[in-house]
């Protein structure tokens, strides 16, 4: 079990996003490695100019949080704004970009667990991964081992969704693959013991902490996005929340496209080749 202590939940006064706006499926191979698709519902009032400045600078973020009951006027780590109770740090390290902000090639820490709330610590994140792309179109990040090559990759895919020439928010597809790809006693041995820390079960519960966080970005990232010219002195009011009193149910953005990529997962020979963690998105 993992020993970091999590901060106390944040009420942001926010309509949080329920399982029933994304389409999820896991596909477990042979050899123990599986494969995860999730398909987000439209993310309104949102770029992907912005979730890209997100990716780059959200590990390093500070951000006092105005009324925010229990945290009044307190500052904390931006990474606790893009869920309320599930995440605790993400620390950047390695050879970063400009001004120390993500890039390929560096890693990122992240401590979390997902369903705090209903879990406590049971299926804990507390690990370094390397960041495997960091585009204007996506983000993807996980591990490699000798010999076996990549291990983990979680690879998200974000676009602008148009409506008559006008930008109406964006587009979010994730993808998840754990495990080495082929079929022999050592990848076998290996998987079985990597599934057993990251587990199908695991990822279940990872569906609704995705859910919940990816949905967050409506509320919090245009109001940071606007304060970009001075990170030194970012600050959140609820009364800056661009979806207070929404409160409406989506449904997941395109069910065409969550078919296409788990049918691809179920044949592809070497997932990750079929995932392509490191090129731009397909979307």
């Amino acid at each position: 079990m993992a020993e970091f202590s999590m901060p106390k939940e944040r009420d942001y006064g926010w309509d949080l996003k329920p399982v029933e706006s994304t389409l999820f499926d896991i596909h477990q191979k042979p050899n123990s490695q599986f494969c995860v698709v999730l398909n987000h519902s439209l993310l309104r009032g949102v770029t992907s100019e912005m979730i890209h400045w997100w990716f780059l600078n959200f590990p390093n973020l500070q951000v006092r949080l105005n009324d925010t009951p229990g945290y009044e006027a307190q500052t904390v780590p931006g990474y606790l704004l893009w869920h309320p109770s599930d995440h605790c740090s993400a620390k950047l390290v390695g050879k970063l970009g400009l001004g120390g902000t993500s890039r390929t090639g560096a890693k990122i820490h992240i401590q979390e667990a997902m369903q705090y709330k209903t879990y406590g610590l049971k299926y804990p994140v507390d690990t370094a991964l390397e960041i495997f792309y960091c585009g204007p179109d996506g983000w993807a990040m996980g591990k490699a081992v000798p010999i076996l090559g990549k291990v983990m990759c979680l690879r998200i895919h974000f676009k602008n969704a148009l409506h008559a020439d006008r930008v109406i928010g964006v587009h979010y597809h994730y993808e998840v693959v754990i495990g080495a790809s082929g079929n022999n006693p050592v990848t076998r041995a290996f998987n079985k013991k990597l599934t057993a820390e990251y587990s199908p079960e695991f990822f279940a519960a990872w569906q609704l902490h995705n859910t919940i966080e990816v949905g967050t970005f409506e509320n919090f990232l245009p109001a940071l996005y606007q304060q970009r010219s001075d990170l030194s002195n970012l600050h959140y009011s609820q009364s800056m929340n661009p979806m207070a009193g929404v409160g409406d149910v989506q449904s997941a953005q395109s069910s065409e496209l969550f078919q296409e990529r788990v049918a691809g997962y179920k044949i592809a020979k070497d997932p990750f080749k079929y995932q392509e963690p490191e090129r731009a998105s397909f979307l």
